[in-house]
């Protein structure tokens, strides 16, 4: 039955996206942040943008990403992503399993909040970007 089923929440788990060097202006970095002090395996991560430019609905590919094991306390490149793509809301979805119970969420940076005034310090990167956790 449904309501034998149990429901964990995923927590201590963050996406995080900051700023290259200088020099590359353009292209920022997804992070996914592992904030547990034991390993989380079978990790994939979906992500794809959408909204309207123009008026015009617009959507990107979904790409798909798969780690074995992302340490504890640690963080992990998911994937480069282009200035350009900041006007559209961007999400992540989230697989892993830890404790052999497999979780599940959903992690969406809306129109416009990976700006300069949305910017924190990044835990384990030690620098300043845009984090959902």
């Amino acid at each position: 039955m449904k309501k034998d089923i149990p429901i964990h929440k995923v927590e201590q788990l963050a996406i995080a996206i900051v700023p290259r060097a200088e020099e590359e202006e353009d292209l920022w970095d997804t992070f996914i942040l592992n904030f547990r002090a034991e390993p989380i395996q079978n990790v994939l991560i979906n992500s794809r943008g959408y909204g309207e430019v123009n008026g015009e609905k617009v959507k990107t590919t979904v790409l798909r990403h798969f780690f074995d094991e992302i340490g504890g306390e640690e963080a992990h490149l998911i994937e480069p992503i282009q200035v350009k793509l900041f006007g559209l809301t961007n999400e992540y979805w989230v697989s892993f399993t830890y404790e052999d119970y497999m979780y599940d969420k959903k992690y969406v940076f809306v129109q416009g909040s990976i700006s300069l005034e949305n910017f924190t310090q990044i835990p384990l990167l030690n620098r300043k970007g845009v984090m959902i956790r």
